[in-house]
């Protein structure tokens, strides 16, 4: 598809029932026809679903009132959507998906060291997303959860094979009948809706557990809240890259920190009450209850609506696994980014998603939580060497047309991307604190996190060990070198390579 006829499409508002083109390549500028104010909306519901409700269940199972984890959690989640924003950024200024920028530091093949870590986290979070609406269903309705596995697993893949335009469009929709909803629902708990009955009972014996503020639940809530929104750091990008060249980073960094913070910190709070009122421990349950307190009717529809408010989290999860999946292909074997490429991807990926879901037992998602734990200490080494790179070493100067040969300046391996992401991975695993949520059994709790009665602050560490680190080695780069390589790559160039890479 040409130039002229994607915009016409895009002008005709069918944009988003063609499959998108690409996928690992650059987008032109001519093709850059994402606006800036979506941005804020996708990102927005991007946290605002159920799954994020459950994290503010955390802080009232360790004897945190509703009020301090909320607080927490909001300044956590501020704290995490910080390193998130700034990916985003990174987007337009390059066009191209956030793990193919990378080989910028870690080389054109060292760069795997972090896909195995991402796919391993889009897999990992797919497979809790659709256990958690196979349980909810399941409860609330008595519907198959194999059945329940297959529909969200296939409608999650259909939203990634269409693409960029499409995945925009359900975000849109979701949030705009999801907002009054949820607000309803926020309302409802203000006003102590959904305390009669079993539900005061509840309530009462949720007083007797003396619910107040304690520092270990507190810095708990605030690392979960800002674990969860740093692990988005290897989305933004890949969602922002239609936006043109020029966008305003400052506009983009404070969309996106301002969507993502704001959700994260709204369910954070309601998932904090549910817990303290309710003593729920499944959303979708606790919206169910709350629901059918307002009237008849209600509370299935917030469970019908917040499923399919939430398919568009599971694409997004599938869509930047097809990206990376087919980044880590490309930088063993030279691949063409077509679209069978990308279906190929997307079918494989959800077929893993849904293999892995179905195989693993209820009481296996507690173990599942865990591995997800495990695989954020891989990706903050990561996001750090990566925007300490960006912003402070190369400040936002790469060769395009060089992230797409092993020959180019940036190499098949980078020894200072690499050596600091260990070191970082290495300085992490001391304070690590890997707990299995089920059982309260220690699985590995390093010397600092006893110390600290099990709070984990292992993130913080990585993030500011191996950003340090690599910002150290990168003093020894020739930029002056590489900027001469620069100015020589006008836009043609780069166009001309990616319609001979992708076989156009």
């Amino acid at each position: 598809m040409t130039a002229q006829e994607h915009a016409a499409r895009a002008a005709a508002g069918d944009a988003g029932l063609e499959i998108e083109n690409h996928s690992i390549d650059y987008i032109p500028e001519s093709e850059r026809h994402a606006k800036l104010s979506s941005q804020g909306p996708f990102w927005f519901l991007g946290n605002f679903h159920f799954f994020t409700i459950s994290i503010g269940f955390v802080g009232p199972s360790m004897g945190l009132s509703a009020g301090w984890t909320t607080l927490g959690g909001a300044v956590g989640i501020m704290f995490g959507t910080i390193f998130m924003a700034f990916h985003g950024s990174q987007g337009p200024e390059m066009g191209l998906p956030q793990m193919i920028q990378s080989r910028a530091q870690f080389g054109y093949r060292g760069v795997a060291l972090a896909l195995l870590a991402t796919l391993f986290v889009f897999v990992g979070f797919n497979v809790v997303n659709v256990t958690l609406i196979m349980s909810g269903l399941k409860n609330v309705f008595g519907l198959s959860p194999a059945l329940v596995a297959v529909v969200a697993a296939v409608a999650g893949g259909l939203l990634a094979i269409f693409g960029h335009d499409l995945m925009h469009k359900a975000f849109k929709w979701a949030l705009i009948v999801t907002l009054p909803l949820y607000a309803l629902v926020t309302l409802a708990l203000i006003f102590g809706v959904g305390k009669g009955g079993a539900g005061a009972a509840l309530a009462a014996n949720a007083a007797s557990t003396h619910l107040g503020f304690n520092w270990v639940a507190f810095i708990t809530q605030f690392a979960i809240g800002a674990s969860y929104n740093i692990s988005y750091a290897p989305y933004v990008s890949d969602y922002s890259r239609y936006l043109p060249r020029h966008t305003s980073r400052a506009k983009l960094i404070s969309a996106i920190f301002l969507g993502a913070s704001l959700s994260g910190a709204w369910m954070i709070g309601l998932g904090a009450w549910l817990a303290q009122q309710l003593q729920a421990t499944d959303a979708l349950v606790a919206l169910n209850q709350v629901g059918a307190k307002l009237f008849p009717g209600c509370g299935s529809i917030l469970v019908v609506v917040s499923v399919a408010g939430f398919l568009p989290i599971i694409a997004l999860n599938t869509y930047s696994a097809m990206l990376t999946l087919l980044t880590g292909v490309d930088s063993f074997r030279k691949i063409q980014p077509t679209r069978r490429a990308r279906v190929g991807a997307v079918l494989a990926i959800s077929a893993i998603v849904l293999v892995c879901t179905l195989s693993i037992p209820g009481n296996g998602v507690a173990l599942l939580n865990t591995f997800l734990v495990l695989m954020l200490y891989f990706l903050v080494p990561w996001t750090a060497v990566n925007l300490v790179d960006y912003f402070f070493v190369r400040k936002g100067r790469y060769a395009i047309t060089h992230f797409f040969t092993p020959d180019g300046i940036y190499g098949a391996w980078q020894a200072r991307g690499i050596v600091a992401y260990l070191i970082g991975f290495a300085a992490m695993i001391p304070f690590f604190s890997i707990v299995d949520n089920e059982s309260g059994k220690e699985i590995f709790v390093g010397y600092f996190a006893h110390q600290m009665s099990g709070i984990d602050l292992a993130w913080l560490v990585g993030l500011i060990v191996a950003g340090a680190t690599y910002y150290v080695l990168s003093r020894s780069l020739d930029l002056a070198a590489e900027e001469k390589v620069i100015r020589k790559i006008s836009e043609r160039d780069i166009v001309a390579m990616a319609r001979q890479t992708s076989g156009q």
